[in-house]
């Protein structure tokens, strides 16, 4: 009879792959994240059938991760500009506090391993985020273009932001709201 698998265990392999990836990059070898989670490597697969599993699992977790900081959503009655304002500051300041969260996101939002299905998925979390661009862009307060495009510029922007932020903690109020006010102001009708 098969073990039942242990949550904590899972836990600790995620962990592992996070540390190893962000310190050594996604070519970290499965035996090395074994033996930093404290288990074999023939447990790690019992978990993750590949270690292509295991990037999309890790991916969905940091998204996942990311959306849960992400909440609550500021008042539906708040303005389009302070809703994107409150979602801009809250990434902005997760990225600051999870310098190694943030580059394993990278590294794993690049890799060809880290399938279209598991992109699709982990996008799915931040629909809200991208209905406010969408709605925005419909009632004119926006230029046109397509809110794929927005999407992505708010998420350079915001990671330019968040390389200021490491550099001068101190100023990381100001430079949080000059990175939106850059945003804003990329998006708005000119």
């Amino acid at each position: 009879m098969a073990r039942p698998r242990s949550e904590d265990k899972r836990q600790a392999i995620l962990q592992a792959a996070t540390r190893l990836f962000a310190e050594e990059g996604l070519n970290a070898p499965t035996a090395r994240i074994a033996k930093a989670a404290g288990v074999a490597e023939g447990t790690l697969f019992t978990y993750f059938a590949s270690k292509d599993e295991l990037m999309n699992r890790l991916y969905l977790e940091l998204k996942g991760g990311l959306r849960a900081e992400m909440a609550p959503a500021p008042p539906v009655q708040a303005g389009l500009r302070e809703q994107l304002r409150h979602a801009w500051h809250i990434y902005v300041r997760w990225g600051a506090a999870h310098p190694d969260l943030r580059q394993v996101l990278a590294q794993l939002g690049l890799s060809d391993r880290v399938s279209e299905a598991t992109r699709a998925e982990g996008m799915q979390a931040f629909c809200d985020v991208a209905l406010l661009l969408q709605t925005a862009m419909a009632q004119g307060g926006l230029r046109r273009q397509p809110p794929a495009f927005a999407a992505a510029l708010m998420g350079a922007m915001a990671e330019a932001t968040m390389d200021f932020l490491a550099r001068e903690p101190a100023q990381a109020d100001s430079t949080s709201e000059a990175g939106f006010t850059a945003f804003w102001n990329a998006l708005t009708q000119g």
